[in-house]
């Protein structure tokens, strides 16, 4: 059973220590391994990604599991190279954490991104109920 989940009032909050560096390191290289599967198993059921971009106030909401694995998904359809550099994990009190890192890619047109980026996670059960990404606005760099 899938239970709703309001990104901004969150009604169940982790223990501050389930959730640890180690967690987030192995969070940040199934990304890196561009492994789907791997990635989903730290995402709750009822899961939410907030994108860095898009025409709402906080990017796009893309909310259920599914939903949530396509995105994921479809960043490295169409970043094939994309990787998360310098990885810095941050766990706050309560039912936040956050990990700093460079965003690096090549755009369809070979341009390259290159930019600083945060997610800030907001947790649940031991694992993280939304993914809510702030990336820089930087320009491609012309190779």
């Amino acid at each position: 059973m899938k239970r709703s989940f309001n990104v901004n009032n969150p009604t169940t909050q982790v223990k501050p220590d389930s959730i640890t560096t180690d967690f987030l390191d192995a969070f940040s290289k199934a990304w890196n391994d561009h492994d789907v599967e791997a990635l989903m198993t730290f995402m709750t059921d009822d899961c939410v990604f907030l994108t860095a971009a898009g025409s709402e106030l906080q990017g796009t909401t893309i909310s259920g599991f599914d939903a949530v694995r396509d995105a994921f998904e479809q960043v490295w359809k169409t970043f094939p190279d994309v990787c998360w550099k310098d990885a810095e994990h941050t766990i706050l009190s309560g039912s936040k954490a956050i990990t700093e890192s460079t965003f690096c890619a090549t755009k369809p047109d070979g341009s390259l991104i290159e930019a600083r980026m945060v997610d800030v996670f907001t947790l649940r059960d031991g694992k993280i109920a939304v993914k809510n990404a702030f990336r820089k606005d930087r320009p491609a760099l012309v190779v």
